[in-house]
């Protein structure tokens, strides 16, 4: 995925979670920060890969001067 799917499913559960709040559903509300959770959790996975992917062209290419 990318970061732009990242973030539709955070805002998606963000609706969901006020969503839930207004209408007092407690397990819609913990859906949605689910959701939030998940997609933060992704796109920090997607981060972490793409600084090892940085790192390793990095050390393939050597030193920049």
């Amino acid at each position: 995925m990318n970061e732009n799917s990242h973030k539709a499913e955070e805002i998606k559960g963000k609706a969901k979670t006020a969503a839930g709040k207004a209408s007092g559903d407690k397990s819609l509300e913990a859906e949605g920060k689910a959701d939030v959770v998940q997609a933060e959790g992704k796109q920090a996975g997607d981060d972490v890969k793409n600084t090892a992917r940085g790192v390793a062209d990095s050390l393939k290419n050597g030193p920049k001067h």
